[in-house]
Protein backbone atom coordinates (compact mmCIF):
# COMPACT_ATOMS: atom_id res chain seq x y z
CA UNK A 1 0.00 0.00 0.00
CA UNK A 2 1.58 3.30 -0.61
CA UNK A 3 1.77 5.64 2.19
CA UNK A 4 -0.26 8.81 2.27
CA UNK A 5 2.18 11.85 1.79
CA UNK A 6 2.33 14.11 4.12
CA UNK A 7 1.89 17.65 2.35
CA UNK A 8 1.63 19.89 5.34
CA UNK A 9 5.32 19.17 6.49
CA UNK A 10 6.35 19.71 2.48
CA UNK A 11 4.70 22.89 2.43
CA UNK A 12 6.47 24.15 5.81
CA UNK A 13 10.17 22.67 4.36
CA UNK A 14 9.35 25.02 1.09
CA UNK A 15 8.24 27.99 2.70
CA UNK A 16 11.18 27.55 4.77
CA UNK A 17 13.72 27.28 1.64
CA UNK A 18 11.48 30.28 0.28
CA UNK A 19 12.48 32.90 3.09
CA UNK A 20 15.92 31.67 3.59
CA UNK A 21 16.84 31.70 -0.04
CA UNK A 22 15.01 35.44 -0.03
CA UNK A 23 17.51 36.30 2.74
CA UNK A 24 20.16 34.99 1.32
CA UNK A 25 19.27 37.42 -1.74
CA UNK A 26 18.75 40.63 0.26
CA UNK A 27 22.19 40.22 2.18
CA UNK A 28 23.84 39.55 -1.44
CA UNK A 29 22.10 42.58 -2.56
CA UNK A 30 23.21 44.74 0.78
CA UNK A 31 26.64 44.10 0.43
CA UNK A 32 26.64 44.77 -3.09
CA UNK A 33 25.49 48.24 -2.11
CA UNK A 34 28.02 48.31 0.70
CA UNK A 35 30.83 47.92 -1.49
CA UNK A 36 29.45 50.29 -3.86
CA UNK A 37 29.19 52.56 -1.21
CA UNK A 38 32.52 52.35 0.36
CA UNK A 39 33.72 52.79 -3.60
CA UNK A 40 32.19 55.75 -3.96
CA UNK A 41 33.20 57.20 -0.41
CA UNK A 42 36.72 56.42 -1.73
CA UNK A 43 35.95 58.21 -5.16
CA UNK A 44 34.70 61.48 -3.50
CA UNK A 45 37.31 61.63 -0.87
CA UNK A 46 39.72 61.36 -3.79
CA UNK A 47 37.83 64.03 -5.88
CA UNK A 48 38.03 66.20 -2.77
CA UNK A 49 41.58 65.67 -1.61
CA UNK A 50 43.27 68.95 -0.83
CA UNK A 51 47.42 69.84 -0.18
CA UNK A 52 48.18 69.38 3.01
CA UNK A 53 51.97 69.66 2.50
CA UNK A 54 54.54 72.57 4.72
CA UNK A 55 55.80 73.88 1.65
CA UNK A 56 58.26 76.10 3.42
CA UNK A 57 61.01 73.47 3.30
CA UNK A 58 60.59 71.73 -0.08
CA UNK A 59 62.73 72.04 -3.05
CA UNK A 60 60.52 74.60 -5.79
CA UNK A 61 61.31 75.32 -9.26
CA UNK A 62 59.86 78.92 -11.05
CA UNK A 63 59.56 82.07 -9.40
CA UNK A 64 57.84 82.85 -6.03
CA UNK A 65 55.15 85.15 -7.73
CA UNK A 66 53.91 82.88 -9.86
CA UNK A 67 50.55 82.59 -9.66
CA UNK A 68 49.97 78.90 -10.17
CA UNK A 69 51.23 76.40 -7.46
CA UNK A 70 51.95 72.44 -7.96
CA UNK A 71 52.84 69.94 -6.16
CA UNK A 72 54.25 66.77 -7.75
CA UNK A 73 54.62 63.86 -5.28
CA UNK A 74 57.12 60.91 -6.25
CA UNK A 75 58.48 57.88 -5.66
CA UNK A 76 62.14 57.03 -7.29
CA UNK A 77 61.34 53.05 -7.90
CA UNK A 78 57.65 54.14 -9.43
CA UNK A 79 58.02 53.24 -13.14
CA UNK A 80 55.06 55.79 -13.86
CA UNK A 81 56.63 58.90 -12.17
CA UNK A 82 59.90 58.53 -14.34
CA UNK A 83 57.38 58.62 -17.60
CA UNK A 84 56.01 61.93 -15.82
CA UNK A 85 59.47 63.02 -15.29
CA UNK A 86 60.36 62.11 -18.80
CA UNK A 87 56.79 63.04 -20.74
CA UNK A 88 54.47 65.40 -18.44
CA UNK A 89 56.53 67.91 -16.60
CA UNK A 90 59.17 68.94 -19.77
CA UNK A 91 56.42 70.52 -21.05
CA UNK A 92 55.12 71.87 -17.97
CA UNK A 93 58.57 73.36 -17.71
CA UNK A 94 59.01 74.85 -20.52
CA UNK A 95 55.14 76.31 -20.72
CA UNK A 96 54.44 77.33 -17.59
CA UNK A 97 56.84 77.52 -15.27
CA UNK A 98 59.80 79.75 -16.85
CA UNK A 99 57.50 81.72 -18.10
CA UNK A 100 56.55 83.00 -14.48
CA UNK A 101 53.37 81.24 -14.96
CA UNK A 102 53.61 77.75 -12.51
CA UNK A 103 56.01 77.66 -9.47
CA UNK A 104 56.49 73.87 -8.68
CA UNK A 105 57.13 71.93 -5.40
CA UNK A 106 58.55 68.63 -4.85
CA UNK A 107 57.71 65.97 -2.43
CA UNK A 108 59.62 62.40 -2.40
CA UNK A 109 57.73 60.15 -0.74
CA UNK A 110 58.68 56.29 -0.84
CA UNK A 111 55.14 55.14 -1.83
CA UNK A 112 56.01 51.71 -2.82
CA UNK A 113 58.21 50.65 0.23
CA UNK A 114 55.94 51.99 2.76
CA UNK A 115 52.34 51.02 1.23
CA UNK A 116 53.23 47.64 -0.16
CA UNK A 117 55.22 47.18 3.28
CA UNK A 118 57.91 46.19 0.99
CA UNK A 119 61.23 44.44 3.25
CA UNK A 120 64.07 46.42 1.42
CA UNK A 121 64.55 50.51 1.81
CA UNK A 122 66.48 51.71 -0.88
CA UNK A 123 62.97 53.48 -2.23
CA UNK A 124 63.18 55.71 1.44
CA UNK A 125 67.11 55.36 0.81
CA UNK A 126 66.43 57.25 -2.54
CA UNK A 127 64.51 59.86 -1.37
CA UNK A 128 66.50 60.45 1.37
CA UNK A 129 69.43 60.79 -0.99
CA UNK A 130 67.50 63.44 -2.45
CA UNK A 131 66.96 65.07 0.65
CA UNK A 132 70.40 65.43 0.99
CA UNK A 133 70.82 66.61 -2.39
CA UNK A 134 68.55 69.78 -1.79
CA UNK A 135 69.93 70.57 1.49
CA UNK A 136 73.50 70.58 0.66
CA UNK A 137 72.93 72.03 -2.51
CA UNK A 138 70.06 73.39 -3.19
CA UNK A 139 67.09 73.06 -5.74
CA UNK A 140 69.54 73.22 -8.75
CA UNK A 141 71.28 70.16 -7.06
CA UNK A 142 68.09 68.50 -6.25
CA UNK A 143 66.55 68.71 -9.50
CA UNK A 144 69.74 67.77 -11.41
CA UNK A 145 70.24 64.36 -8.87
CA UNK A 146 66.32 63.98 -9.49
CA UNK A 147 66.79 63.41 -12.95
CA UNK A 148 69.76 61.15 -12.87
CA UNK A 149 67.75 58.77 -10.17
CA UNK A 150 65.12 58.57 -12.46
CA UNK A 151 67.31 58.05 -15.59
CA UNK A 152 69.04 55.50 -13.03
CA UNK A 153 65.87 53.73 -12.27
CA UNK A 154 66.57 49.83 -11.97
CA UNK A 155 63.20 47.14 -11.95
CA UNK A 156 60.55 48.30 -9.67
CA UNK A 157 60.80 44.96 -8.17
CA UNK A 158 64.99 44.90 -7.97
CA UNK A 159 67.09 46.56 -5.16
CA UNK A 160 68.71 49.25 -7.04
CA UNK A 161 69.17 52.36 -4.58
CA UNK A 162 71.78 51.18 -2.36
CA UNK A 163 73.54 53.85 0.05
CA UNK A 164 76.74 53.28 -2.11
CA UNK A 165 74.99 53.40 -5.11
CA UNK A 166 72.79 56.55 -4.69
CA UNK A 167 76.21 58.30 -3.04
CA UNK A 168 78.03 57.42 -6.63
CA UNK A 169 75.59 58.72 -8.78
CA UNK A 170 75.39 61.97 -6.75
CA UNK A 171 79.04 62.36 -8.09
CA UNK A 172 77.87 63.44 -11.35
CA UNK A 173 75.90 66.31 -9.77
CA UNK A 174 77.33 69.96 -9.57
CA UNK A 175 77.23 71.90 -6.81
CA UNK A 176 77.07 69.00 -4.30
CA UNK A 177 79.68 68.78 -1.45
CA UNK A 178 80.21 64.81 -2.00
CA UNK A 179 82.05 64.20 1.76
CA UNK A 180 78.91 65.57 3.28
CA UNK A 181 76.53 64.46 1.06
CA UNK A 182 77.92 60.94 2.09
CA UNK A 183 77.24 61.95 5.89
CA UNK A 184 74.18 62.94 5.07
CA UNK A 185 73.06 59.55 3.90
CA UNK A 186 75.04 57.27 6.10
CA UNK A 187 73.45 59.16 9.02
CA UNK A 188 70.24 59.38 7.95
CA UNK A 189 70.46 62.69 8.61
CA UNK A 190 66.85 63.63 6.04
CA UNK A 191 64.87 60.33 7.52
CA UNK A 192 62.85 62.33 9.49
CA UNK A 193 62.09 64.98 6.80
CA UNK A 194 61.22 62.25 4.40
CA UNK A 195 59.25 60.38 7.64
CA UNK A 196 57.24 63.58 7.70
CA UNK A 197 56.69 63.75 4.15
CA UNK A 198 54.77 60.69 4.28
CA UNK A 199 52.90 62.35 6.72
CA UNK A 200 51.68 65.08 4.79
CA UNK A 201 51.08 62.81 1.41
CA UNK A 202 48.63 60.69 3.86
CA UNK A 203 47.14 63.89 5.30
CA UNK A 204 46.38 65.11 1.57
CA UNK A 205 44.29 61.84 0.40
CA UNK A 206 47.66 60.43 -1.72
CA UNK A 207 47.72 57.12 -2.66
CA UNK A 208 49.94 56.69 -5.67
CA UNK A 209 52.57 58.12 -7.62
CA UNK A 210 53.14 60.66 -9.13
CA UNK A 211 50.25 62.90 -7.77
CA UNK A 212 49.49 66.43 -8.82
CA UNK A 213 47.94 69.09 -7.04
CA UNK A 214 47.27 72.72 -8.37
CA UNK A 215 46.26 75.37 -6.00
CA UNK A 216 45.91 72.54 -3.49
CA UNK A 217 43.58 70.32 -5.31
CA UNK A 218 44.64 67.12 -6.33
CA UNK A 219 44.63 66.39 -10.32
CA UNK A 220 43.37 63.23 -11.06
CA UNK A 221 44.55 62.90 -15.02
CA UNK A 222 48.45 63.53 -14.62
CA UNK A 223 49.01 62.68 -18.55
CA UNK A 224 50.78 65.82 -20.37
CA UNK A 225 46.91 66.78 -21.18
CA UNK A 226 45.13 66.06 -18.03
CA UNK A 227 47.84 68.55 -15.97
CA UNK A 228 47.86 71.28 -18.65
CA UNK A 229 44.07 71.51 -18.33
CA UNK A 230 44.27 71.83 -14.82
CA UNK A 231 46.80 74.72 -14.92
CA UNK A 232 45.26 76.76 -17.57
CA UNK A 233 41.78 76.65 -15.67
CA UNK A 234 43.89 77.60 -12.64
CA UNK A 235 45.05 80.80 -14.73
CA UNK A 236 41.59 81.53 -15.70
CA UNK A 237 40.25 81.81 -12.14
Amino acid sequence: MTRPQNRGNNNSALLIGTLVAAALIALALFAGRGENATEQTQANQDANAKAAFDLSNKPMAGEESAPVEMIVVEDFKCPACKRFEAEVYPQVQNEYIRTGQVKSYFVTWPFLAEMAKLDEDDSKYAAQAAQCAFENGGTAAFTEYKSILFRAQGPETEIWASKDRLKELAGNVGGIDQTAFGSCLDSDATLATVEANEKEALASGVNSTPTVFINGEKVEDTTQAGVKAAIDAALAQ
